[in-house]
């Protein structure tokens, strides 16, 4: 650790972190060093000692030297899901964000054990709603005399108990594929929805998919008495979002797609629903990162793609498809820094570990919390 000279704490990406800023801790152990010409090696080493105990998952927004050793590769939702399919697996070592390894160890049985290799990588987005956060909001709209016609509905992307608040109050889980879905199912349920934690995937669906106004919507913000909302706000809204975003996406703007389009003729953009509202109606295609890699792999060869997305993502794509340009939307790097914290030598450390016996970071999510949240992911599978 460092020191600057406010006296504050200054952390080198991947190593340490700050317990009161991040959802994460410090993790134990000595991690091997990140120039170890051995790392590659010691991981193979570690991960053919386990066999069929380990089942490696990647999210797409891993690095390179990371994803080389998952066993699957896919977005959050997918993954979780895919450890569930293997009861056999004893250890699943999650490369992604604490979210992510919490919706694993619901989804997966009491005898598998969820390992997050460094417990720092947290999720900003996630981190923007807290569990109290939200039943302080709850007060306000049961004060407001509204919340019993409001039905939440919760992102993939928001910490266990969030999920839990959702299945306890009629609510349900969504991914940004099915999330025009769930909304249509919860308007079904009452009249208003509170959409967490990103207001861009929720405004963006309302608005671009369901053919709903911008005035419709509103945006809680937690940080505010009554959320900064009047209470005729309140009862003239039928969407009331979370005033939360994903640190990644809510970087691109209008002013990158004018760019992109400036610098190269034809391209087409391609972006996520997490983007901000103005990005996404500039740009030519809108999908989740599932929606992204097929679009990409059906694309005639010799066209141009603008994709605004996580930089790793965007880097793989584009050694994926060769025959296709592709270019990510801004001019400035972009990485996910907290996903970028799974790297070799924390993936090395905790396959060391396994292999040795002793399980390290391990993700629990107490049952309580378990059994609510499985209601409102269960909620979301049972969708037509």
């Amino acid at each position: 650790m460092t020191i600057s000279e406010t006296g504050l704490p200054l952390f080198v990406l991947g190593q340490g972190a700050d317990p009161h800023s991040e959802r994460g801790v410090e993790c134990p152990g000595d991690l091997p060093p990140a120039s170890d010409p051995a790392l590659v090696e010691r991981a193979r080493a570690a991960k053919e000692r386990l066999g069929d105990r380990l089942f490696v998952l990647g999210h797409h927004y891993q690095r390179d030297e990371v994803i080389q050793f998952a066993d699957v590769t896919g977005d959050s939702f997918k993954l979780a899901r895919d450890a569930a399919a293997r009861p056999e697996a004893e250890y699943i070592v999650f490369c992604g964000v604490h979210f992510m390894a919490e919706s694993a160890d619901i989804l997966t049985g009491d005898a598998q054990k969820v390992v997050l290799p460094d417990l720092a990588a947290g999720c900003s987005m996630a981190d923007m709603a807290t569990f109290n956060q939200v039943e302080d909001c709850w007060d306000v709209l049961e004060d407001a005399g509204i919340a019993s016609g409001v039905v939440p509905i919760t992102y993939m992307n928001s910490s266990a108990d969030i999920k839990a608040f959702c299945g306890r109050h009629g609510g349900a889980v969504c991914t940004s594929s099915n999330a025009r879905r769930a909304l249509e199912w919860a308007f079904e349920q009452g009249e208003k929805v509170l959409f967490l934690p990103d207001q861009h995937l929720g405004r963006n669906t309302a608005v671009l998919e369901m053919g709903l106004s911008l005035d419709d919507c509103v945006v809680y913000n937690p940080h505010r008495p009554n959320g900064g909302l009047t209470r005729e706000q309140l009862e003239n809204a039928k969407m009331i979002l979370w005033k939360g975003h994903c640190s990644v996406h809510g970087r691109f703007t209008a002013e990158c797609v004018d760019d992109v389009r400036a610098r190269i003729p034809g391209v087409n953009v391609l972006v996520h629903p997490e983007c901000r509202h103005e990005v996404v109606t500039k740009a030519d295609y809108v999908g989740s990162t599932e929606y992204i890699i097929r679009t990409l792999q059906e694309a005639p060869a010799g066209s141009s793609w603008a994709v605004g997305t996580e930089l790793n993502l965007v880097k793989r794509l584009g050694q994926m498809f060769p025959d296709k340009t592709v270019t990510f939307l801004d001019r400035t790097v972009c990485y996910c820094s907290t996903m970028n914290r799974i790297d070799l030598p924390h993936l090395v450390w905790a396959l060391e570990s396994l292999a040795a016996g002793e399980v390290v970071n391990q993700i629990t999510v107490d049952p309580d919390t378990t059994h609510w949240a499985k209601v409102a992911l269960d909620r979301m599978l049972a969708l037509p």
